[in-house]
């Protein structure tokens, strides 16, 4: 992975700290060190299996992550016999030994997603009882495996992920609403595969851990109901226009007439044992890290940053300015970093995402508040920044006036939700391409 830039002198230690989370993340390492063979035993976390006490081992997945995930656990079995199939993203595919790879729309599902899942579903055949089937899941999953319920069309579900994106929701809100118009997510795909024995490693990009939320929890119980669903859209003011089909759909559901997913308890998932491999903690601890090692003092303050990225540059901005002000009692060089996922309300047309619209925001407070020697850095670890064609922006104080003698109006890029325009000709771009991983993005500060 090579970062581009055209950068300060300041360019290596941001590089060197990016490096470091996505290193930590990488989904191959992480999934490489939960598997621990032993002749005929597979260790995977606490549980064990005993692989010769199994018919047919299959390995399936979903996510921008599922191909490097794969290729680990084929490392782990090279004396097996395996098939089955992978969905991930355009551009996303690589070989893995035995196996089918399909790719498949993101951020909006598409009719290719529709006939993966379809694939997926038919190489899981007909799960007995002493098949394996290890399901690796990613960020990503969500729209890429897409089966929408009878009465739903796919352009029914292209214009709703289309609202929801522009609403600024949350992926807890998000995943809420598409877990009750699947036949796969929320649960379904663990009734698919009872009663065979799954092992379902998990690199997740969801804020606080739920991992029911990952890929919408194709093989988790769903603690959330079709009120959830219908309260999240009258929440977002969607539901007046909400495709016609969803919303009969889920007024049926609301009244009892639809099933409701899976929940605790149910007996589909006593044979579905789930790890966590990877998560943005891990990356945001690796890149704290990296830079106690470049000299500087690291912070962590929170993996679990969330809301619209306006305001998260502005807490972001608040705190390095009370470092920089000895308020808070972190001594320059300060590092401080933040991991999660925040949200981009649309009210323009421009091109941009969540991290450079923070970026861009902060740029505006650092000038405003006359923050020298700060550095603003936000990025997605899986490379991939909305419509940005980029992973992130950096911003410094003088952001906006360089800016200004490039013929951009900050405010108004804001204002448009145009911050890529404004990054790509400053050259203060993020580009990793696509990193392979995908754990939520990182954000810091540095204060030289």
């Amino acid at each position: 992975m090579r970062l581009k830039c055209e950068w300060s002198a300041r360019a290596e230690h941001t590089e060197r700290i990016i490096a470091a989370a996505l290193r930590a993340a990488d989904p191959a390492a992480v999934v490489g060190r939960v598997l621990v063979r032993s002749g005929a035993l597979l260790q995977a976390g606490a549980r064990s299996y005993n692989l010769a006490g199994f018919k047919r081992v299959r390995v399936l997945g979903i996510g921008k992550a599922a191909a490097q995930m794969a290729q680990a656990v084929v490392a782990a079995l090279p004396d097996l016999t395996l098939a089955g199939v992978l969905i991930t993203k355009h551009g996303f595919a690589q070989p893995v030994r035995g196996l089918q790879i399909l790719e498949a729309g993101h951020p909006l599902p598409d009719e290719a997603g529709m006939q993966a899942a379809r694939q997926l579903l038919a190489a899981a055949g007909q799960p007995a009882p002493d098949d394996l089937i290890i399901f690796v899941v990613s960020g990503g999953g969500s729209a890429l495996f897409t089966l929408p319920v009878d009465g739903v069309e796919l352009t029914d579900l292209q214009l709703l992920n289309q609202q929801l994106l522009r609403s600024g929701a949350n992926i807890e809100q998000f995943n809420t609403v598409r877990k009750h118009v699947s036949q796969v997510q929320g649960g379904w795909l663990a009734r698919h595969l009872f009663p065979a024995q799954v092992l379902c490693l998990v690199l997740s990009d969801v804020v606080g851990g739920a991992l029911d939320m990952v890929a919408s929890g194709p093989l988790l119980a769903d603690p959330t109901t079709y009120a959830d669903a219908v309260a999240v859209l009258r929440g977002l003011h969607l539901w007046d226009g909400l495709p016609p089909r969803v919303a009969a759909h889920l007024t049926a559901g609301l009244q009892g007439r639809r099933l409701e997913t899976p929940k605790p308890g149910d007996a589909i998932f006593e044979n579905v044992h789930t790890i966590l491999v990877a998560d943005n903690a891990l990356a945001a601890g690796a890149a704290s890290q990296c830079a106690a090692q470049l000299g500087f003092n690291p912070l962590l303050v929170s993996t679990t940053l969330q809301g619209e990225a306006r305001a998260a540059a502005a807490a972001v901005v608040e705190l390095a300015g009370n470092v920089r002000r000895n308020a808070v009692p972190v001594a320059a060089p300060a590092c401080l970093l933040w991991g999660g996922e925040t949200t981009v309300t649309m009210r323009g047309n421009g091109r941009g995402g969540r991290n450079s619209e923070l970026a861009l925001a902060a740029a505006l407070l650092l000038e405003e508040q006359a923050l020298q020697r700060v550095r603003i850095v936000s990025f997605a670890t899986d490379g991939d920044d909305g419509s940005s064609a980029a992973a992130g922006a950096v911003a410094e104080a003088d952001t906006v006036q360089r800016a200004a003698r490039a013929g951009h109006n900050a405010r108004a890029s804001l204002a448009g939700n145009d911050s890529a325009t404004l990054f790509a000709a400053l050259g203060d771009q993020i580009h990793t391409g696509n990193t392979g991983t995908n754990v939520n993005d990182l954000m810091f500060a540095m204060l030289y």
